[in-house]
């Protein structure tokens, strides 16, 4: 049996929960607990607390931490409390024109739609495009077709990008149907044509490494693959792109903002260049030592290897419902576009005209045999990580027989 790269006993899981659902929220590792009451326990007596070791040190060791898990460098990570705190800083940064336009996947999570949509009292349009035939969002959600590996959603999108187009703003993996978009694709293609690319990166971090070539921002919540502490995540960015973003402003976006040794009220400073400009304030120093340790823990299996395995299991899986007569048809598409490279960790399975009552008492049924899946507009999502091991895919197998 195939050992994972994340060892369970990192964990305080249990033989009752098997746990399918990062995609909604992610277990953090029992260590992550001890790091954050060991940093409480200094709050108790703030004597106790290091100058260099804890308040300068944890931010930077964080940034240290979340530029490997993107195959970047830390001073180009802005730590941020989530992935919407990212994308509002670029969009607030950004120095916009009336007439200027977003455009954006069709069937986006709210977190990549109201930063933009904002924009609008600013004179910014904010524009969707379906990415295949039959694709279908909002109240029509539950009417889409599925995406297929014959499917070329980058071609979609990049069709439509217009001459007012400055910002073209994408999910790496869609939240509902799971697909995955390549991102060295557009960026390239972004490049080329004067555009940024803004990526939310949320369901696809800490279980595979992004390709950011030619992408000027990605943004991401720790909570879910990444395994931390909700309320701490961070935000990559470019060089270039960042320093033409607006500062945020804050105490600490300028240099040093932090050397007590110079007069706080010299305001003759310049702003910093790294991901430090965009940063809104004083850190939660709390909530950053729970995200490094998850992020090192993540970082020490080795995100590859996260992935690979991740790959495995979802080809065992397939492989199995295939053999299962209502769930065939699905498990060829799936297989289709997990061999094109096309999903990340969620196997979104189609509701395929059993709607939403369907969906639900599958998921009802599940959660009675301690399964838990989530249902997201039209897919019952089963969502594999680093710790899964080849039994929990027998487990599911016989919920879906």
């Amino acid at each position: 049996m195939t050992l994972p790269p994340l060892n369970p006993a990192l964990f305080h899981l249990d033989s009752d929960h098997l746990w399918l659902m990062h995609c909604a929220d992610g277990p953090v590792p029992r260590s992550v607990v001890r790091t954050i009451r060991a940093y409480l326990h200094k709050e108790l007596w703030p004597w106790e607390l290091g100058w260099q070791e804890d308040s300068l040190g944890i931010p930077e060791a964080l940034r240290a931490q979340a530029a490997r898990l993107v195959g970047g460098e830390a001073e180009d990570i802005t730590l941020v409390p989530s992935t919407s705190a990212g994308l509002v800083t670029v969009a607030q940064g950004f120095r916009w024109s009336r007439g200027d336009e977003v455009v954006a996947p069709l069937g986006e999570f709210p977190t990549n739609i109201w930063p933009w949509k904002a924009l609008e009292a600013r004179g910014v349009r904010f524009r969707e495009t379906p990415l295949w035939t039959g694709h279908r969002a909002g109240a029509q959600a539950w009417e889409s077709t599925p995406p297929t590996a014959a499917d070329d959603p980058e071609a979609r999108i990049l069709e439509t990008l217009g001459h007012a187009t400055r910002i073209l703003t994408v999910s790496w993996v869609r939240f509902q149907d799971g697909l995955k978009l390549d991102l060295a694709r557009l960026g390239r293609a972004c490049r080329d044509r004067g555009v940024h690319l803004v990526v939310d990166g949320i369901q696809g971090a800490g279980t595979a490494v992004p390709d950011l070539e030619g992408a000027s921002a990605f943004s991401t919540g720790g909570h879910k693959g990444l395994l931390g502490p909700q309320g701490q995540g961070f935000l990559w960015t470019a060089p270039a792109f960042r320093r033409d973003l607006i500062p945020f402003g804050s105490w600490l976006s300028v240099e040093d903002g932090m050397v007590f040794d110079r007069a706080s009220t010299d305001h003759q400073r310049a702003w910093l260049l790294d991901g430090r400009r965009m940063e809104p304030g004083t850190y939660n120093t709390l909530s950053c030592a729970g995200a490094l340790e998850s992020f090192r823990t993540l970082n020490d299996a080795g995100i590859p290897a996260i992935a690979g395995h991740i790959r495995f299991l979802q080809e065992r899986f397939l492989a199995g419902l295939s053999r299962i007569p209502a769930w065939s048809e699905e498990a060829a598409r799936l297989k289709a576009l997990l061999e094109a490279d096309r999903l990340g960790s969620i196997l979104a399975l189609h509701h395929g005209g059993r709607g939403p009552e369907g969906l639900q008492a599958l998921m009802a049924k599940g959660m009675r045999r301690g399964v838990y899946t989530s249902v997201r507009e039209g897919y019952l999502r089963v969502a594999f990580h680093g710790w899964h091991e080849e039994p929990d895919v027998a487990r599911v197998l016989d919920w879906f027989n």
